[in-house]
């Protein structure tokens, strides 16, 4: 692609303001800046009818003006489609129980001690009367002898007090609200034990709805066979997009290798299956315009049907609809996907599903292919191969390489890992994903016959043993992965610049293209030193908000810090998930735990008091300070309240002079609000984290 031609890729010259609109929108959502209807509805007529008079002045010097205008109208529609679309995920809930009617939408997802049910509240009700709310919510129904007959399409009466998403509040954690609007959530509620009531079923079905049967009554046909956890955890990913099932351990696994894109139906398995059909619709005969017809409609169908019982997630249906388009392409006679396909693919997703622009899947899916189509046949031509067997595997490695610097910078930001061994994985993974997406079909096909659906099942399992074995061998090689990578979102932006002005550099051959490279490389460099040097460690204590782990951090200007966990078998791995890219961005060393006494030259604790930093910490997670008594209370910084403790708050201000209360996440409503009310009482200040979120004192 050449830069001067742009005017060959239309749908790509639309995708662009289209984006930025859809940007500019969310932006504005989040700041509060709403776009009322009247608005976004007039200024669209007005950009519309402008486009029109243009158009017909048939004069050839307002063709600028055209484009123009033409862009601003596309840039708005984005800007006020995003914005009202997440205005719908906005209600004014009450601060209290009420009671709601309900409709699952989904299968509930079984958790540790709830069921996870995606519904859609339809009213509710109260003194005043019925009043329609019509949002999409997460019920937290409580595990009950009931709750495991709880089915997709369900209507519930319930009573709940219902919130707004809302985070945690501890620094670089997931924005998880953010993750819930984008899917149209736009409350979280938990269902307590005897209130919720099933009062009748919906006969009437959404066509996701029926999709997510025609799923499960192939998983059901998967869990008959009695496959061991994680076998029928990757078929189920591999074949129907169901990833509930696979555990941390094995998601790590093709992570740590470099396979994690397996997991996740995409491009490479749609390609599959569209190979797979070419395959059995060669016996037509002749390539007569009819015949070519005739294939694209059975594989566009046979494509939406796969789609339709993955349950049609961004990926699949990305992939779906540009095979789509390279099937009827082939009616006018080309043979490939060009970047214009790709925009027109990606605008038609966007303009139906906005918040698919920032799906992680969504955006890795198309730069992969992006960087396939500009870099791949590059690297190809590198190395004229004659021998057929080395010819393919060179280009397996060649498209390898050119998704992985596509998506290099967007897995560096998103999960801080870079699988070092990719190549490898690529050559002994995608052989065997292949072999048992074929077998998978197979083994469904031959389900009616006993015999045949036995050894079909027999080797599908040996070959997922085998990819497993295959993954689990490369993430134990030297150097599989580096891990704790911290980059920024404009060092991502800054990479791709670059990218593109080499790509334009291999092309038209212009010492311009290499002046952008060394100034993105530059920028970059000065921007990530200058970030580095703001983001440095600083002496400081961090009380975390994390549910069931109490815990103190305490963190040293050179980077070493300590744990202290006021449980002695502390949740860390929660911990992990809601604090390492914090400790990542600070470029901190792996932080001591500590769950009992302990000294050393910077940090000392004893019977769950702490001395940092001249600061003293009392830990209180038990009854170890009950019925104690001291000639003259102990001058303490902060007092440290977590789950355990059952006494007052009184009762230890005999004991402590403390300057700031803490009141860990891990309390109960009940404890808080105990704790609160003393705390006001005897005019001492306290932080709930629950409610403020993380707090960090500098020493």
């Amino acid at each position: 692609m050449s830069f001067r031609y742009l005017h060959r890729y239309p749908f790509l010259r639309l995708l662009l303001p289209l984006i930025a609109g859809f940007l500019v929108g969310n932006y504005l959502f989040f700041k509060e800046v709403y776009v009322p209807d009247t608005v976004l509805v007039g200024v669209s007529a007005g950009l519309f009818f402008l486009l029109l008079a243009v158009y017909f002045s048939r004069r050839y010097s307002f063709r600028w003006i055209f484009g123009s205008v033409a862009y601003l109208l596309v840039f708005w529609a984005g800007t006020g489609g995003m914005n009202q679309v997440l205005q719908q995920t906005v209600y004014a809930f009450q601060k209290q129980e009420c009671i709601y009617r309900a409709i699952l939408t989904d299968r509930p997802d079984e958790k540790e001690h709830t069921f996870l049910c995606p519904a859609f509240l339809t009213e509710k009700q109260d003194s005043v009367g019925v009043v329609p709310v019509n949002r999409k919510v997460l019920l937290y129904i409580s595990k009950d002898s009931l709750t495991g007959s709880l089915h997709n399409g369900d209507e519930l009466v319930l009573m709940a007090r219902v919130s707004p998403p809302s985070n945690n509040g501890n620094p670089d954690e997931f924005d998880y609200a953010r993750y819930l609007r984008y899917r149209g959530i736009g409350g979280v509620a938990f269902v307590a034990e005897g209130k919720w009531q099933i009062i009748g079923h919906r006969m009437s079905r959404s066509f996701r709805q029926i999709a997510l049967d025609c799923q499960n009554r192939i998983l059901d046909k998967y869990r008959a066979l009695k496959f061991e956890p994680d076998e029928f955890a990757v078929l189920a990913a591999l074949t129907v997009g169901y990833k509930e099932e696979l555990g941390e351990d094995i998601r790590e696994t093709y992570s740590v290798s470099g396979a994690s894109h397996v997991l996740a139906l995409s491009g490479l398995h749609i390609g599959f299956l569209y190979m797979l059909l070419l395959l059995l619709l060669k016996w037509l005969p002749g390539n007569v315009w009819g015949v070519r017809l005739f294939r694209a409609i059975v594989i566009i169908t046979a494509l939406w049907g796969f789609a339709f019982i993955t349950g049609l997630s961004p990926s699949v249906v990305r992939s779906v609809i540009m095979f789509s388009l390279l099937a009827l392409s082939v009616l006018s006679g080309r043979t490939g996907i060009s970047l214009n396909t790709l925009a027109l693919t990606a605008f038609i997703m966007l303009a139906v599903h906005p918040f698919w622009l920032f799906d992680v899947g969504f955006q890795l899916s198309f730069s992969a292919v992006t960087a396939i189509l500009l870099i791949y046949p590059r690297l190809f031509r590198l190395l004229p191969i004659g021998n057929g067997v080395l010819k393919k595997v060179w280009a397996l490695m060649c498209v390898s390489l050119a998704a992985q610097i596509g998506t290099a910078p967007l897995v560096l930001l998103y999960f801080s890992r870079f699988s070092t061994h990719f190549l490898l994985t690529n050559l002994l993974v995608i052989p065997l994903v292949s072999v048992i997406m074929y077998s998978a079909v197979i083994l469904l096909v031959a389900s009616p016959f006993s015999l045949l659906y036995t050894w079909c099942a027999v080797a599908v399992k040996f070959l997922i043993d085998l990819l497993n074995a295959a993954v689990r061998w490369v993430e134990h090689l030297p150097l599989a992965s580096i891990d704790n990578v911290w980059i920024y979102p404009a060092e991502v932006l800054a990479f791709y610049l670059a990218l593109l002005a080499c790509m334009r550099h291999m092309m038209v051959r212009s010492a311009k293209s290499l002046y952008l490279v060394g100034v993105c490389l530059l920028v970059t460099g000065s921007l990530h030193w200058a970030w580095r040097m703001a983001d440095r460690p600083v002496q400081s204590i961090v009380f975390y908000n994390v549910r069931g782990c109490p815990v103190v951090h305490c963190i040293e200007s050179h980077g070493k810090s300590w744990l202290a966990y006021a449980d002695s078998i502390p949740d860390e791995r929660r911990l992990l998930r809601a604090v390492t890219g914090y400790w990542n961005r600070l470029h901190l060393n792996t932080p001591i735990p500590i769950t009992k006494d302990y000294r050393s030259s910077g940090f000392w604790m004893q019977d769950h008091l702490l001395l940092f930093g001249n600061k003293r910490i009392c830990m209180v997670s038990d009854n170890r300070w009950r019925n104690k008594t001291v000639a003259e209370p102990l001058n303490i910084d902060y007092l440290y309240l977590c789950k355990g403790y059952t006494g007052r708050l009184e009762s230890l201000a005999q004991l402590f002079h403390c300057r700031e209360v803490i009141l860990d996440s891990s309390l109960s409503a009940y404890y808080k609000g105990v704790f609160s009310e003393e705390c006001r009482r005897l005019g001492l200040h306290f932080i709930s984290l629950s409610d403020e979120g993380s707090v960090r004192f500098l020493l």
